[in-house]
């Protein structure tokens, strides 16, 4: 009896690791900017959006009348004034709207499902922007952000065109470079830590891969990332670079060095001049 409960002890406890570890995972302490729309000399509409589930999304929102649309999403776990300084550059040439993920922010939802519900989200703010006349709408990504672009462009035309910065190719794969330590032990423990994901969300959150999804994309895409980036790894650029090499419209920027989110000199300028290209028809086709 002894080795049985032991074993079954130690099952227990894997089991309640695991739990803990999911627990923390979607409900991260979330990160507060300190930065506001007046620090850009930016006038903006607060709106609230209503996702599918009823989650109330906060965003800011600049309009432009007769003007394409850009989306801002912003990383994990941070909140829309993050990307502030890209609202600044975009603002005078794009209407532009910033939203806060679910959870985050000052945004409902008692969790984030890492793109599984922000994608259905983002065809809401889409659904928003068209109700405000916008003929032609690109996003922004930045990490987590840039993910759930991926996935919700697969699925919905009205998005014509994406830049995301150090998005994760597969949400599984990254589990296992986080639980690296643990060895062989981390693959049973993120698949008890996505049994647990499936029981709280109803399905699972890392189908489709945003990989998966970029390779049904057809719309220009601009993916940059850092070689250095020390949470998400270049491997998921590479895979991402290998999914898109069917668009002739995908364009590639790594760097060789820059942290996670460090923004290379002369990045709010290019990214706005890729939306010039993608969205007023005048994109270049390699």
């Amino acid at each position: 009896m002894k080795p049985a409960l032991y074993a079954g002890l130690v099952l227990a406890a894997f089991l309640l690791a695991s739990l803990g570890s999911f627990w923390l995972a979607v409900r991260p302490p979330r990160l507060t900017v300190a930065l506001s729309p007046e620090d850009y000399r930016l006038r903006v509409e607060a709106v609230r959006i209503r996702a599918e589930d009823g989650v109330s999304l906060a965003g800011w929102f600049l309009p432009r009348p007769g003007a394409p649309a850009v989306v801002l999403l912003h990383g994990y776990p941070a909140e829309k004034a993050d990307l502030l300084p890209l609202a600044s550059a975009l603002a005078p040439q794009f209407a532009t709207l910033l939203v806060d993920h679910r959870y985050f922010g000052d945004s409902e939802g008692r969790a984030t499902t890492l793109g599984f519900r922000e994608r259905q989200d983002l065809k809401r703010v889409l659904d928003f922007l068209e109700s405000r006349g916008a003929t032609a709408v690109g996003v922004f990504g930045f990490s987590l952000g840039g993910a759930v672009a991926l996935l919700t462009a697969a699925e919905d035309p009205r998005i014509r065109a994406i830049a995301a910065y150090a998005p994760f190719a597969d949400l599984r794969a990254l589990g296992h470079e986080l639980y690296g330590w643990m060895w062989l032990a981390r693959y049973p423990f993120v698949e008890a830590m996505l049994l647990w994901s499936r029981l709280a969300f109803g399905g699972d959150i890392t189908r489709p891969t945003p990989a998966e999804a970029a390779a049904r994309v057809k719309v220009p895409v601009w993916l940059v990332h850092s070689r250095t980036d020390e949470q998400i790894p270049f491997r998921h650029a590479e895979r991402l670079r290998a999914a898109l090499g069917a668009n002739t419209r995908a364009e590639f920027e790594f760097m060789d060095r820059g942290r996670h989110g460090e923004l290379p000199a002369g990045f709010e300028g290019r990214l706005v001049r890729f939306f010039q290209r993608a969205l007023a028809g005048r994109e270049v086709v390699s």
